[in-house]
């Protein structure tokens, strides 16, 4: 049977925008854009996106990202593919229901536990408190690994405030202890020197993950640091572009490629990323750094790729940081139980937004 794209309907408010996709048999799909300034993207998906795919057929993943890349190729940036990934995360949904498997199960995989590591977001809080922090998980719901942030984002290698850095790593992996994981995030702070001088503490105090050094748009300063660093050097998140990605994977420029769905444009596009890097026997752990559907969509990319990393990113942050996620979808698809969530295993993506999120969200509808 054929499949006609019939209408399109968002949901959106400015950090945050979902997606419903109905087939011309009444068939549908949910999918979100990416994060931030989301309302914007929405604009971007109405008028660059919606136009090409109305009334179309679905044949592949592959063919409606190709139609939309050259019908908009004067626009081959990160906007378009934050609104791209509206349509493409919404298909795979789609898909999944109308075969009535999970996303994860059309890709080869199955459905079951991940572990996750703790990722802190914040920079305001002090080392001792983020120490305390991170203990109260560790023991509530047995996290056994945990990120947090070191330097200052896109600091030009200064610190959040002096001594900070220094001391956060000092405090937080001696609080945790032995058999927790500890992995930091400098967010493109450093360049190749103090970052290597940074990584080789890192290491002293048992820190095995060492994310974004460099400014990410300075690829040969961050393989400097890999290749003098005993220590996981990763990146990747901010990259959409496929011949960066090809670059970075060519010269393992890190250790570990970190692509996010919901930044690359869907999962089609991540997929692919991952696909690449297996073939250079490099390990994939996407960076999902709140509880949207792009922690939902990495669960199920993770449990269907060959080159999985060893743990899912789960962000730590409640209401004070992030209010927007608060209520997002129906139930708790992000409860941890002994440091590991469960990827849902309903049909699509398994998760349900929250009908009265939805009411409270800027409406907008296309339809032939």
């Amino acid at each position: 049977m054929e499949f006609k794209i019939k209408k399109i309907e968002t949901f959106t408010n400015v950090h945050i925008s979902a997606v419903k996709l109905t087939m011309d048999d009444g068939s549908t799909g949910w999918g979100q854009m990416s994060t931030y300034c989301a309302d914007i993207t929405c604009e971007i998906f109405h008028r660059q996106i919606v136009p090409h795919i109305l009334g179309v057929s679905f044949s592949s993943f592959e063919s409606v990202e190709n139609l939309i890349l050259r019908k908009e190729h004067k626009f081959p940036g990160s906007y378009l593919l934050r609104a791209f990934s509206g349509i493409d995360t919404a298909l795979w949904d789609w898909l999944g229901k109308i075969k009535r498997v999970s996303v994860v199960e059309l890709l080869g995989g199955q459905p079951g536990k991940l572990r996750a590591y703790g990722s802190s977001m914040k920079r305001d809080i002090t080392p001792k408190n983020e120490a305390q922090r991170l203990c109260k998980l560790r023991d509530e719901f047995g996290f056994d690994a945990f990120k947090f942030r070191i330097g200052s984002e896109c600091g030009n290698g200064k610190d959040e405030w002096e001594g900070r850095t220094e001391e956060i790593i000092q405090i937080v992996p001696k609080a945790l202890g032995h058999g927790v994981e500890k992995l930091v995030d400098a967010n493109s702070c450093y360049f190749h020197i103090d970052a290597i001088e940074i990584g080789k503490k890192l290491i002293d105090n048992d820190i095995s993950h060492f994310e974004e050094p460099c400014p990410y748009w300075l690829p040969n300063e961050t393989k400097k640091v890999t290749e003098a660093l005993e220590i996981d050097v990763t990146g990747g998140e901010q990259d959409c572009d496929i011949r960066i990605w090809q670059d970075l994977i060519d010269r393992k420029v890190t250790d570990i490629m970190q692509p996010d769905v919901m930044y690359m444009g869907g999962l089609t596009r991540a997929l692919r990323v991952a696909e690449m890097a297996n073939k250079a026997n490099i390990p994939c752990t996407p960076h999902a750094a709140n509880l949207s559907l792009v922690t939902i969509c990495t669960m199920h990319f993770l449990k269907s790729i060959p080159n999985s990393g060893k743990y899912l990113e789960l962000s730590i942050e409640g209401s004070d940081y992030y209010p927007w996620q608060v209520d997002l979808f129906d139930g708790t698809p992000f409860e941890v139980k002994e440091g590991q969530c469960s990827i849902p295993s309903g049909p699509g993506w398994g998760v349900d937004f929250n009908k009265k999120w939805l009411e409270k969200s800027s409406y907008k509808l296309c339809e032939i």
